[in-house]
């Protein structure tokens, strides 16, 4: 027999389906809109900030001055430190017992014992019941007198239930007894799909069928004229009030929707003020806000108030016009504020705004608001906001490492001016317990406002105090978090450090042989941050840890191994042109071992090294194509890249500089062929690539082969693109302009292709079309192809109606 014959199937054009697949995608309400509140929208590490403690220390200088002990001081916040360390300590070593005594209880293997048959003979099982069997009676253990025994025998009395409301009775109950109750009252039996009681149809029933109280008497018969009869001496009430209940009534079947609420009815739910006194109508008032102006809601008489609460009241106020005010009633405000600072006080002012910063329900443009006040109010304060250091910077620090750029801009100005107004003695002795504190979260957030101070007071001021930090021998965290206030400061001043570059080198420069993997790395990292912010100078600082980190890199593994790699690749831009080939070919024995490593954070340092050997001065071509190009792209250049965005932008840079050593035909020659790969990212990928290099190398050196290959992939990545993406389009011009008279071969293939889409169904396709042909047009008349353009200018002039 012959196998059977399958039918041939259909589906829609690609471009169909792609077009309704991006509908799909976008549809508006697939996905819900992204919470406006900052603690919503934050990962776990950034959310830490509501763990942190503040302190407040007293003026050291104002009681110096006076002649007072200091409390709360330095002292005290190392004194804390400690505890909490040991706290912490403590807290893991349990934790490791616990954990160490869950798997010995694990490894336990319980063997069941043996059970004789006396044993079970003496248990005296219960058999089952025999209908031919005589059963013996089971005595009691108890004796005679046993008074167990008695109050067991003693018969039950009998509850009687007339003053209870009947049972309901279910209809649909197969064989179910019924009784004949003259006091009942008659109940209507349970439908068959039954209806669950609402709370909204209990809360009726309660106002319906509740006691009045003498307000709702007055408000349905006059207050006077009528009298409250007293119940007699002797009364009784029949019932006792737990077990009154309501007669079940018939309730309406089906459904309907209620005109009122029953809950707002009932006064379950509180409307949200939007008018205070003294403040006018707000834009909102939320029902957070309500914990911290609950003194603004209350009507008191200020006659009656003392000079402290009505200082509390009018700061409130004004916060409230600030945060939750008009446009009008807000510059108002904030200008108050700002000229009244020093009359309200530094304490008054921060125990107010300082919460509020601190609240989970905060939204970006009431911090935004709230910041500015902290910072006018700083302005006006000075030196008066020293005993709030500590709690200012609570709140403040967390702003270093958020998400948004203009939110840590802010953040930077705040500190700046706190260092300005408190002074760089008070800012050290305030932070300080900070540096080696136990969580990495406090480190973190305190190297990186240490870095704004430098900036703001001078880096040659903290440079004493950072070389005792990083050279501390009671605390690895601490030289940790000096080595990370180096990495910083490099970050956030940039070439400024190049004078102080040298010190800074001192500073942590042991660092890279310490005993702890994590100083190593973090020093490592302040190395890279010192090149890159000093480049293309100070290769005479660096000469002192030169051997250390290439001794390092022969020696570490994994992330520490990172670190090393991106120091040395830092630092290679910076020397000469005789030493920086010797270093690279030192390097690259390394390099090229790492790049089939699965790390994602290794992959792009090693991309990133590559880049800055590729863009080194005494690197050669041969030297390029010979250790790095093979391997190269076997290892990087595959779909699975494609698809990691935070490896793909450095990728392509990588392969631009390789082709500016090495020559653009070396390159475009191994990544032709990915223009015409069946997965479009790659193909993508591949056409950004070839694009940035033709732009930067040019065609000089692509022979006639190459360029058909080109040609013809960037066609064929142009016809089957699926989504709406303008890097094929650019790459498409890019090349075709670069070739310049040598592509008028391919211009009928070309033009042909574009016309054909011009007639598309799609209007995104046609759109494409018409986008291309702006982009050649020029190249298509340098070529002497007229004809082409008039049929071109022809066909979109038909386009237009």
């Amino acid at each position: 027999m012959s196998s059977p014959r399958f039918l041939d199937s259909f589906t829609a054009p690609k471009d169909i389906l792609a077009e309704m697949a991006s509908e799909i995608a976008g549809e508006p309400l697939s996905s819900t809109p992204p919470s406006r509140q900052i603690a919503a929208r934050q990962s776990e590490y950034h959310n830490r900030r509501f763990d942190r403690k503040e302190h407040q220390s007293d003026d050291a200088f104002k009681a110096a001055e006076e002649g007072q002990a200091v409390l709360g001081g330095y002292q005290d916040a190392m004194r804390l430190q400690r505890l909490e360390r040991e706290e912490a300590r403590v807290s893991r070593a349990i934790e490791r017992k616990v954990e160490a005594e869950g798997k010995m209880d694990i490894d336990k293997t319980l063997t069941p014992s043996h059970v004789d048959m006396e044993e079970v003979e003496e248990q005296g099982l219960v058999r089952k019941r025999r209908w031919d069997a005589v059963e013996t009676e089971v005595q009691d253990s108890h004796g005679e007198w046993s008074q167990v025994v008695v109050v067991s025998s003693m018969p039950k009395k009998r509850r009687s239930r007339w003053d209870e409301p009947p049972p309901i009775v279910v209809v649909d109950v197969p064989n179910l007894k019924k009784t004949s109750r003259w006091d009942q009252a008659p109940t209507v039996g349970a439908m068959l799909s039954p209806i669950l009681m609402t709370e909204s149809r209990t809360n009726e029933s309660d106002v319906r069928r509740g006691y009045l109280t003498d307000e709702a008497l007055n408000a349905l018969i006059p207050a006077t004229g009528y009298i409250i009869v007293t119940p007699p001496a002797g009364h009784q009430p029949f019932a006792h009030a737990h077990k009154l209940a309501e007669i079940p009534t018939i309730l309406e079947e089906g459904f309907h929707i209620k005109e009122t609420s029953d809950a707002a009815g009932a006064g379950l739910i509180q409307e949200l003020l939007t008018d205070i006194p003294d403040i006018g109508p707000l834009a909102f008032f939320r029902q957070e806000d309500a914990q911290y102006f609950a003194l603004l809601v209350k009507a008191e008489d200020e006659r009656e108030l003392s000079v402290d609460e009505l200082k509390e009241r009018k700061i409130l106020c004004l916060l409230l016009k600030i945060k939750n005010g008009s446009l009008t009633m807000r510059k108002a405000a904030l200008r108050q504020i700002t000229d009244k600072a020093r009359e309200f006080g530094a304490g008054p002012l921060f125990d107010k705004i300082l919460p509020l910063l601190m609240e989970r329900t905060l939204e970006d443009q009431e911090r935004h608001l709230l910041v500015k006040v902290v910072d006018r109010v700083l302005y006006k304060l000075d030196d008066l906001v020293r005993p709030y250091v500590h709690k200012i910077l609570v709140v403040i620090e967390p702003l270093l490492i958020d998400d948004d750029y203009y939110t840590r801009i802010e953040g930077r100005e705040i500190i700046s001016n706190l260092a300005k107004a408190a002074g760089l003695a008070h800012m050290i002795s305030t932070m300080r317990p900070d540096i080696d504190h136990v969580d990495e979260y406090v480190r973190n957030t305190t190297a990186r406002a240490f870095a704004v101070v430098a900036s703001a007071l001078g880096v040659p001021s903290l440079l004493p105090f950072l070389k005792a930090v990083c050279r501390s021998r009671k605390s690895w965290q601490a030289r940790h978090t000096g080595a990370r206030i180096v990495q910083q400061i490099a970050i956030l001043s940039g070439c400024g450090i190049l004078p102080h570059l040298r010190a800074l080198v001192d500073c942590i420069g042991r660092g890279l042989e310490d005993e702890q993997p994590k100083v190593r790395t973090m020093t490592a990292l302040a190395f890279a941050a010192l090149a890159e912010a000093t480049s293309p100078y100070g290769i005479e600082s660096f000469d002192t840890v030169l051997k250390s980190l290439w001794l390092g890199i022969r020696v570490h593994r994994g992330k520490n191994l990172a670190a090393f790699l991106k120091a040395a690749g830092s630092v290679l831009p910076l020397m000469d042109p005789d030493h920086a080939g010797t270093y690279v070919k030192q390097l690259s024995g390394v390099l090229v071992k790492e790049f089939r490593t699965a790390d994602e954070d290794m992959k792009k340092i090693v991309l990133k090294v590559l880049q800055q050997c590729a863009a080194t001065e005494g690197v050669t071509a041969e030297q390029i194509k010979a250790d790095f190009l093979p391997h190269f792209f076997d290892a990087f250049w595959v779909r699975r890249l494609a698809l990691e965005r935070r490896s793909y932008r450095q990728l392509v840079e990588t392969t631009v500089a390789l082709a500016q050593k090495a020559g653009a035909s070396d390159i475009v020659v191994r990544i032709a062929d990915g223009l015409k790969d069946g997965f479009e990212p790659f193909r993508k990928m591949v056409a950004e690539a070839v694009m940035k290099v033709v732009a930067s190398s040019g065609v000089s050196d692509i022979d006639e082969r190459l360029e058909i290959r080109l040609v013809d992939g960037i066609l064929f990545a142009f016809q089957e693109q699926m989504t709406e993406d303008p890097v094929v389009l650019d790459a498409f011009g890019t090349i075709v302009n670069a070739l310049g008279i040598r592509v008028r071969p391919y211009l009928t293939q070309i033009v042909s292709t574009i016309l054909w889409r011009l007639n598309n169904k799609s209007a995104k396709v046609r759109q494409q079309a018409a986008d291309l042909v702006t982009c050649i047009a020029i190249t298509i008349q340098q070529c002497g192809e007229d004809m082409l353009l008039n049929k071109l200018g022809l066909v979109l002039f038909e386009q237009l109606g």
